[in-house]
This record gives C-alpha cells, structure tokens and sequence, in this order.
C-alpha cells in the first residue's frame, strides 16, 4: 500500500467514525475531490469540512460545505448528519430551519453520535423545532450522559435538583453533578461548591438557607444570583415577590455569563413580567447572547 494510500485512510477512518480532525493540504484535497464526487461518504464529510473552514487553498464556502454534508447524510454518514443538523440551527450555508436542525440531529442521535444526543435533549426541553417534551429530554440527556457527557450529566442534575417539569430527587441530581464535576465541567462544580457552602444536605432544599443564598449572591457568585433571582420571581422560599428586584439578580448572574439567567431575561423581555415592560429588542440581545455560549 502506498503512503498516499496509507494517508487517505486514517482521515477517512475519522471521518466514519464522526471525528474528522485533520486539515486538508492542496495534494490531500486533490485525493479527496475526486472520491467525494464518486460517492464516498468519508470523502464527502473531509470535502465539506474542507469548505467550511476554508482547507486546502478553497475559499470558505458554507453553502458548498452544507452541500456535501447533505450528500455524506442521505448516505447515512451520523458525522454529517449531526453537523447538517448545526448548519441548520445556525443558517450557516443554508437557510434557518430549527425543525430540520432537529430533523438530522435526530438521526445522529440515533446512531450513538453523543453531542447530538445532547443537542436533541436541548432541543426537547426547549421546545426548538421540535414539541417541547421533557420525558425525551431526559431520554437523551441520559443516553448521552451515561457515554460521559460531562453537560448532559450536569443538565440532568439540574433537572433533578430544581423539580419543576420532573419529580425532584436530591440524591440522583448530586450524583450527576458528581459525575459532571468529575470531568472537569466547570458549571457542576460551581454548583457543588454552591451547595457545599450553603450546607445543603440531601433532604432538604436551598429555600431553607435564605441567608446563606443571599450572602453568596451579594457576594457576586453567579448560581446564588440566579437562583436568588428566581425566587424573587416567584415569591417563594421566603422572599416576596418582586419583579423589579428578581430582574436585578438576572441581570447580575446573565452579565457574568450565567445561561440560564440570560435565557431568564429573554423570556421575561419577550413576554413581560408584572410591570416589566416587553422589550423585543432586548430579548433577541440575550437570546442571541445564551446561544453563543451554549454551542
């Protein structure tokens, strides 16, 4: 076998396996070409990786790069499928379409591609081009967290911890954080270190530690700021319900990065809360922002 030969077939391996990594030099692309236009799925996937970051001496064209994924996925490629499923989402070379962002994620989903059994997860709790579904939101968050999805894992603990569309359960909501903080995911370990240092125990919730949850806020930690903001919000664990204040402590935790308070304040601006005034303006800006730092 030649070394050319040799070549081809670790990228192309890759790329079945859903991982291309490699950049594509002028002579590789020369090779790959011409088996993606024969029909080779693999080559189909390099190709269209190809264009989108602009390898190989081609300029950067998501339109063409959406073109070979699409071949690559009617072929069954998972990679492609779930990274047409991403084109989708983002109208990156091809129009939005969240329900065929969906579509394809799904299929990926289905054929053990774990960042789409994420995303499909999101997408069934979000109720993004698909009926919001929060039993098949678990479905898949668990399928990808028992892969080790670090995310997956902590958005499970989030489920179970806060209840709300779900039973509440405080030992399994710990023991994803765990299993998320163990990986190094950032957010679970906040949130450890957060129930640690409000001295929650696992039968009984943070509302019974106002003091300490409101100390942690004004002193700037992020998951204190949100979750203080929720509960002004709905006036519950004690506190009275205040919008002006609640909006306050979304501000606060969303300037600092925190997702969850940003998609609190596009929801709130979209739809208006007791007094706050709709600003459309507004909630695309923290719309936008959350999903910048959700991908």
């Amino acid at each position: 076998m030649s070394t050319k030969v040799v070549w081809l077939a670790v990228p192309l391996f890759l790329a079945l396996c859903a991982a291309p990594c490699l950049a594509l030099s002028p002579d590789e692309l020369a090779l790959v070409a011409p088996s993606a236009e024969r029909g080779s799925a693999a080559s189909q996937v390099l190709l269209a990786v190809a264009y989108l970051n602009g390898d190989g001496g081609l300029k950067r064209e998501p339109a063409k790069a959406a073109y070979w994924f699409e071949q690559a996925a009617i072929q069954g490629n998972a990679y492609a499928e779930k990274k047409l499923g991403d084109l989708y989402e983002q109208g990156l070379g091809v129009p939005a379409n969240p329900k065929l962002a969906f579509d394809w994620r799904l299929k990926a989903a289905n054929r053990g591609i774990v960042e789409a059994q994420l995303k499909v997860g999101k997408m069934y709790q979000e109720g993004a081009g698909v009926a919001k579904n929060i039993d098949q939101a678990i479905y898949w968050f668990h399928r990808a967290a028992t892969e080790g999805n670090g995310e997956a894992q902590y958005l499970l603990g989030r489920l179970y911890h806060y209840g709300g569309d779900v039973e509440v359960d405080r030992a399994a909501a710990r023991s994803w954080f765990e299993k998320a903080a163990l990986q190094g995911y950032e957010a679970a370990i906040h949130i450890l270190n957060l129930i640690e240092s409000i001295g929650y125990q696992l039968d009984e919730g943070w509302h019974n530690r106002q003091p300490g949850l409101k100390t942690l806020a004004e002193d700037g930690d992020l998951e204190a700021e949100y979750q203080l903001a929720q509960r002004y919000e709905r006036g519950i664990g004690g506190f009275r319900k205040d919008a002006a204040t609640a909006l306050d402590w979304y501000r606060r935790a969303a300037a600092g990065g925190h997702l969850m308070a940003m998609r609190a304040l596009a929801q709130i601006y979209s739809e208006g809360l007791d007094g706050v005034e709709r600003s459309p303006t507004a909630a695309a800006e923290w719309a936008a922002r959350a999903k910048a730092i959700s991908h």
